[in-house]
C-alpha cells in the first residue's frame, strides 16, 4: 500500500511538471515558425549598361632609350693637351671650348705664312708695275710684243702666288682655331678620356669624350611581324580605323609609373630582324629635366588603331567559368540573373574588350556576385548612381567633420 501511494505521487508530480512546461515549449516553437515565414530579401547588385563606343587599341611594347644625336670629340690637329675646359657630366652647347692644345706651334706657322703672303704681294706689285711699263713701250713700238707677253705672264704668276699664300694663311689660321677643341653639338658630355699632357693626333681611334643630345630623346621599341599583320588585316576589313603617324599617342612606362610627357611616333622600320622576327619602331619624347637616360629599359604604350564601335566592360565584371572560359552575369528584363559566355580581347584602362557575346543595351553585373546565384532575382542599381551616392555621402561626412 505504501509503495502504491508513492508511485501515485510520482505520477502526479510528473504530470504537473509537463503541464507547467507545455506553455514554454509552445513559446519556443513560435519564433522559429515566425522566422521561417519571413520572405527572402532580394539582393542589391550594381550593373553597367553595355554600349558601343570608340576604343583605342593600345600596345605595350618593350624598348630602350637612345640619344637623339651622339658625337665623339676628336682632335683635328696634332699637339699636346694643355687644358681641359669642361666639367664631366655637364651640359654643353655647340661651340663651347672643351680642350686646348698647345697653340704656339700654330701661331708660329701662321706668322710664317703671313710673311710669305706679304712677300708674294710685294712681288705682285713689282710685276704689275713692270707689266704696265712694258705695255706702254709696246704701244709706242719701243718694246717688242714678246716682252709684253712675258711681263703679262709674270704678273699672272705673281697673282697666283698671292692666292696660294693667302690659302696658306687661311689654313694656318684654321689650324690655330683647331687648337681649341669645341663641342660639335648641344648635349651632355661624358667622362674625359684624356688628360693634360697627352699627345693627340687626328684620325686616331680613341676619342677625347662623347656628347649625347638628350632633349628630345628617342625610345626604340620592337613589335612582332604577326601583330603588325593582324593590325593591317583589321584596317583592310574596316574593323579598325588607322591612326595617322603624326597623331599616334605614345607614352612611356618607367620604373616609377607613367612618364608625364607624351611623345610622337616617328617611323616603323621597313625591314624585319631575321633573328627575332620583329620590326623596330621609334618614338620621340621631350626630356627637359633629363629624367630619361640612354640605355634605360622602358615599356612603350602606343595607340595603333581605333575600334569605332567597341564593347568594353569593367575588368571585375568578367568571371572565369569551370572550363576556363570567360563569362559575365547579365540581368534580364525580369531582373533575373543569367550567365552569358563571352570572348574577350585585350585589357586596357581597367576594361575588358569584348569581341563576342554581348550587345549594346545588355545590363552586366559588376558588384554583388556573392549575393546571388544564376537564376535568382536581384534588385539592380546602376554603378554610376552608386558612385555618385558614395561621393555625396563622403562629402556630407567631410562637411560634418569640419563643422564639428
Amino acid at each position: 500500500m505504501e509503495l502504491t501511494r508513492r508511485s501515485g505521487v510520482r505520477v502526479g508530480v510528473g504530470l504537473a511538471f509537463l503541464v507547467s512546461i507545455s506553455p514554454m515549449l509552445t513559446a519556443c516553437d513560435e519564433p522559429a515558425s515566425a522566422v521561417a515565414a519571413q520572405p527572402v530579401a532580394v539582393p542589391d547588385v550594381s550593373f553597367v549598361t553595355v554600349k558601343a563606343q570608340p576604343f583605342a587599341i593600345m600596345r605595350e611594347l618593350p624598348g630602350r632609350i637612345a640619344p637623339t644625336r651622339i658625337a665623339d670629340v676628336r682632335p683635328q690637329v696634332s699637339g699636346i693637351i694643355v687644358e681641359r675646359m669642361f666639367h664631366q657630366g655637364s651640359d654643353v652647347k655647340a661651340g663651347d671650348p672643351l680642350y686646348k692644345i698647345d697653340p704656339k706651334p700654330f701661331e708660329v706657322d701662321l706668322m710664317a705664312q703671313e710673311a710669305a703672303l706679304a712677300k708674294a704681294k710685294a712681288v705682285l706689285d713689282q710685276a704689275t708695275s713692270h707689266a704696265k711699263r712694258i705695255a706702254t713701250l709696246t704701244h709706242q713700238n719701243v718694246s717688242s710684243e714678246a716682252q709684253n707677253e712675258t711681263a703679262i705672264a709674270t704678273k699672272r704668276q705673281a697673282e697666283a702666288d698671292v692666292a696660294a699664300r693667302t690659302a696658306d694663311v687661311a689654313r694656318a689660321r684654321l689650324n690655330l682655331g683647331y687648337a681649341t677643341i669645341r663641342a660639335p653639338i648641344n648635349g651632355r658630355i661624358g667622362a674625359a678620356l684624356v688628360s693634360e699632357g697627352a699627345l693627340v693626333v687626328p684620325n686616331e681611334t680613341t676619342n677625347l669624350a662623347s656628347i649625347q643630345q638628350l632633349d628630345p630623346i628617342y625610345a626604340d621599341f620592337t613589335q612582332s611581324v604577326s601583330d603588325l599583320n593582324k593590325l593591317r588585316r583589321a584596317f583592310v576589313l574596316g574593323d579598325l580605323e588607322q591612326v595617322a603617324p603624326n597623331a599616334a599617342k605614345v607614352r612611356l612606362i618607367v620604373d616609377d609609373g607613367v612618364y608625364s610627357l607624351p611623345g610622337k611616333l616617328l617611323f616603323s622600320e621597313a625591314k624585319v630582324n631575321a633573328d627575332t622576327g620583329q620590326v623596330t619602331l621609334r618614338g620621340e619624347f621631350p626630356n627637359p629635366n633629363g629624367e630619361l637616360l640612354p640605355g634605360m629599359y622602358v615599356r612603350v604604350l602606343i595607340e595603333q588603331g581605333v575600334d569605332t564601335d567597341a564593347i568594353a566592360v569593367p575588368q571585375q565584371a568578367v568571371q572565369r567559368s569551370r572550363d576556363g572560359g570567360s563569362e559575365v552575369f547579365v540581368i534580364k528584363p525580369d531582373n533575373r540573373v543569367a550567365v552569358q559566355a563571352v570572348r574577350t580581347g585585350a585589357v586596357q584602362g581597367g576594361k575588358w574588350l569584348i569581341n563576342d557575346g554581348l550587345k549594346p543595351g545588355d545590363r552586366v553585373v559588376v558588384e554583388g556576385f556573392q549575393k546571388f546565384a544564376a537564376g535568382d532575382k536581384v534588385k539592380p542599381q546602376p554603378l554610376e548612381d552608386i558612385a555618385t551616392g558614395s561621393i555625396e555621402s563622403d562629402a556630407k561626412v567631410t562637411k560634418t567633420s569640419l563643422s564639428d
